[in-house]
């Protein structure tokens, strides 16, 4: 309220329960207000003459807002306004968001406070939501103001059932997408995030991993073709080592030091969490590495292992475990958990030494395997119950031990 006792008139934009507000440029003294009709009372000399420009006004907008639906997927109360009032708003979009985010991921890799691992899959999974958009919404980008908790939750049914990825890493891609919305709201692009309230949720997963029959059986067994070969040994490497296909590939003569043992070490961080991973090499790897070291590709390449690209290995497992015998599914995860429980954990390794040797952050992680090796330990002892079952005679009979 001005000196004179006048009030400004604004107008409020209402579209899809969100306001925005505008002056009309007019001012009334409250009495002669009509607040139920929204317009001036007659008794009020100029009221005919306001109460038309604010008609004109309404129309206006509504014009304004009739030309924006028919140009435009979605619009905004702010976008109305704007409109009316001749201001050309520049509004973010989440692929400019994504691509922000992702510079900053890439900024802080190149400090090395950041792994290789973690700033290729936000990569990944930007090619993705680029994918998704275009998929469901036939178009390019999207304007951070349409999103809402529907976009996550459709964007994971479509990982599962276009890219057909499974439960859990669709969840962790999904995860990874609530981060860079989070990071949306904390630069205040967007009042919170919209997929605030979407729950992750993980489906236990059955751990998998060869026994010392099938790590024996690996090992013995002689290819005639020299591609299997290779495989084999970079396979039973993993095992003996617990180094996932990214970081074993990764290997060069200057990750292998000498320990505070005086033995042979790998001395590196893991790939995917940037986590140190020192493992002391065991027979069998020091024998692979060994026979690799005049290998063409391991010379050229300065690699400590003739490693193919991550298909071609998966490929070539699946034959091998054919030849050998192996009804399990052979994979670098299988390795890693085949270090875990029938190189280590079996062999009475303690659980803090696994867990250093895993380059894990968490015992927790490692305990998993533990229970692991319980269940197997009940089955193997259920076997053995079953072949040293008591005799029939014994069982029967009823002499008691006499003194001597």
């Amino acid at each position: 309220m001005n000196k004179q006792g006048l009030i400004p008139i604004w107008i409020r934009i209402t579209v899809d329960g969100k306001r925005a507000e505008c002056s009309t440029q007019k001012q009334i003294h409250p009495k002669f207000w009509d607040a139920e009709n929204n317009k001036v009372l007659d008794k009020f000399s100029e009221s005919r003459s306001i109460n038309d420009y604010l008609t004109l006004v309404k129309a206006d907008i509504l014009r304004h807002y009739n030309i924006l639906l028919s140009t435009k997927d979605f619009v905004t109360a702010d976008d109305v306004k704007n409109s009316y009032k001749g201001v050309k708003e520049i509004k973010k979009t989440f692929l400019q968001l994504f691509n922000q985010f992702n510079q900053q991921l890439t900024e802080r890799k190149e400090i090395d406070d950041l792994s290789e691992g973690r700033h290729k899959r936000f990569e990944i999974l930007y090619g993705k939501c680029e994918a998704f958009i275009k998929y469901k919404f036939k178009r390019s980008d999207i304007i951070l103001e349409e999103l809402k908790l529907n976009f996550i939750v459709e964007f994971e049914h479509y990982l599962r059932t276009v890219d057909k990825i499974g439960h859990n890493t669709s969840m962790k891609y999904a995860k990874d997408l609530k981060q860079v919305m989070k990071y949306g709201a904390m630069l205040e692009y967007i009042p919170s995030s919209p997929f605030e309230h979407f729950q992750c949720s993980y489906k236990k997963v059955k751990r998998e991993f060869l026994d010392q029959d099938e790590l024996d059986a690996l090992y013995k067994k002689e290819f005639s073709i020299k591609r299997l070969e290779e495989v084999r040994d970079c396979y039973l490497f993993s095992c003996y080592t617990g180094y996932a296909y990214s970081d074993a590939e990764a290997l060069t003569n200057d990750d292998i030091a000498i320990g505070i043992d005086g033995e042979k070490w790998i001395i590196r961080n893991r790939i995917k969490t940037d986590t140190t991973e020192n493992v002391p090499l065991l027979p069998i790897p020091l024998e692979i590495i060994e026979k690799y070291k005049k290998h063409d590709y391991c010379k050229t390449n300065n690699r400590l292992l003739p490693m193919n690209s991550n298909q071609r290995y998966n490929a070539y497992l699946k034959e091998i475990a054919d030849l050998c015998g192996i009804k399990k599914k052979l994979t670098t995860h299988t390795a890693r958990h085949t270090f875990a429980t029938t190189v280590l954990l079996i062999n009475d390794v303690p659980m803090e030494t696994a867990m250093e040797l895993l380059g894990h952050t968490d015992i927790r992680t490692t305990q998993i395997y533990g229970k692991i090796v319980q269940k197997k330990v009940s089955t193997d002892m259920r076997k053995l119950k079953d072949k040293l079952s008591i005799p029939q005679g014994i069982k029967n009979s009823s002499a008691r031990p006499g003194k001597i």
